[in-house]
C-alpha cells in the first residue's frame, strides 16, 4: 500500500488514533470492517459514543459497536483502491486491524477534512517486524478450581479474569469446565444456528476480533448464502464470511450472570484461534433470549446447567 501498488494511492496519517475515531462522527454513514483471516464482519453505521482517550477505547452506536486496543495499533492511513475510499488501521506487524470505507451516504468534506487534519507531515517507510510468536498452549492445572470459579461468575466479562488467574487458555478452560458449561457440538452448527436465527426472527450478537479490535453485530438476520467456501450474512447493513473450511472445533458456551445463564456459540480453528462468536441479542439488566437458548440447547447431547 505505501508503494503504491496495482494503483493503489495511500496518505499516511499520523498515528493519533484516538484523535481520529474522535472525529469519525463528523463523517456520516459508512462501512466499518474488522476482520481475522477466516472471518470478515461488515457494518454499515454511524460512529456514535465514542470513547477514545487512552491505550483502548469503545464505539457505543446502535450500528457500529466497537472494542478497540490502541494500544496493539501501528499505522493508519487513507486509502484509494479503485475509485474506493477507506481509512486503514494497521498493527505493528502490518495486520490491518480495521477499515473504514467510504459509502454514498458519507459526509465527502467531513471525510476530507479529518483526513487533511490528520496527514502525516513527514511519512517514513513502514518497518513491520514479525508479529509475536504465538504463546505455546497453557492447560489448566486444577479443574475443579476453575469449574467453582466458572460457577461463580455474575457477568461474563469475569471470563477473562478468570483465564488469566488460571494461566489457561480459552479451549483448555472450555475442555476442564464440564459439559452442563461448555461441551463440543457438530462442526456445522453455526450454520444450523444462523439458519434457525432466520427462521425464527430471533436477533443474534456476532463477535469478530483480532489483536487490535472486536467488532459486534446486534440484531436480526435474514439473508444466508454459501459461496465456495464461504458461509455468508448478506444484509443490507451487516455481512459476514465465514470460511468454513477453517472451523476446527464449535462449542456451546455457558455462563451464568447475575441476569441468568448466558450461551454462546464459539468458533475455533485447528490452532485454537477463536474465530467468530455469536450470542442471543440481550442487554446488561436482562435474561437471555429463551429461542436463543433453545436453539443452542438442541445442540447439546448434555442438558447445559440452569
Amino acid at each position: 500500500m505505501a508503494a503504491g501498488c496495482a494503483g493503489i494511492e495511500a496518505i499516511a496519517l499520523q498515528p493519533d488514533f484516538q484523535s481520529i475515531f474522535r472525529q469519525l462522527p463528523s463523517v456520516g454513514r459508512v462501512m466499518a470492517l474488522t476482520r481475522n483471516d477466516w472471518c470478515v464482519h461488515e457494518r454499515h453505521g454511524r460512529y456514535e459514543d465514542v470513547r477514545a482517550d487512552g491505550p483502548m477505547g469503545l464505539v457505543l452506536g446502535p450500528d457500529i459497536d466497537l472494542r478497540v486496543f490502541f494500544f496493539n495499533w501501528a499505522s493508519a492511513w487513507s486509502v484509494t483502491d479503485a475509485g474506493r475510499r477507506s481509512l486503514q488501521f494497521f498493527d505493528a506487524a502490518g495486520m490491518a486491524v480495521h477499515k473504514i470505507y467510504v459509502t454514498t451516504e458519507t459526509d465527502i468534506v467531513a471525510f476530507d477534512a479529518l483526513v487533511d487534519a490528520h496527514r502525516h507531515p513527514s511519512p517514513v517507510w513502514p518497518e513491520n517486524p514479525p508479529a509475536p510468536e504465538r504463546p505455546a498452549p497453557r492447560g489448566v492445572n486444577d479443574a475443579a478450581a476453575l469449574r467453582a470459579d466458572w460457577q461463580a461468575m455474575t457477568d461474563t466479562h469475569q471470563f477473562f479474569p478468570l483465564l488469566k488467574k488460571h494461566d489457561a487458555d480459552r479451549l483448555a478452560a472450555l475442555e476442564a469446565a464440564g459439559a452442563d458449561l461448555a461441551q463440543k457440538v457438530a462442526i456445522d452448527a453455526v450454520e444450523t444456528v444462523l439458519a434457525g436465527a432466520v427462521a425464527e426472527g430471533t436477533a443474534i450478537m456476532c463477535f469478530v476480533a483480532n489483536r487490535g479490535m472486536i467488532q459486534i453485530h446486534s440484531g436480526p438476520i435474514e439473508t444466508l448464502r454459501r459461496t465456495g467456501p464461504w458461509y455468508n450474512v448478506l444484509d443490507p447493513d451487516f455481512n459476514l464470511h465465514l470460511n468454513t473450511t477453517a472451523i476446527a472445533q464449535v462449542w456451546v458456551v455457558n455462563k451464568p450472570t447475575s441476569d441468568g445463564w448466558v450461551t454462546s456459540l464459539e468458533v475455533y480453528n485447528a490452532a485454537g484461534d477463536l474465530i467468530v462468536q455469536f450470542f442471543g441479542v440481550r442487554k446488561p439488566g436482562q435474561a437471555e433470549l429463551p429461542a436463543w437458548r433453545g436453539m443452542l440447547a438442541a445442540l447439546c447431547d448434555t442438558p447445559l446447567a440452569q
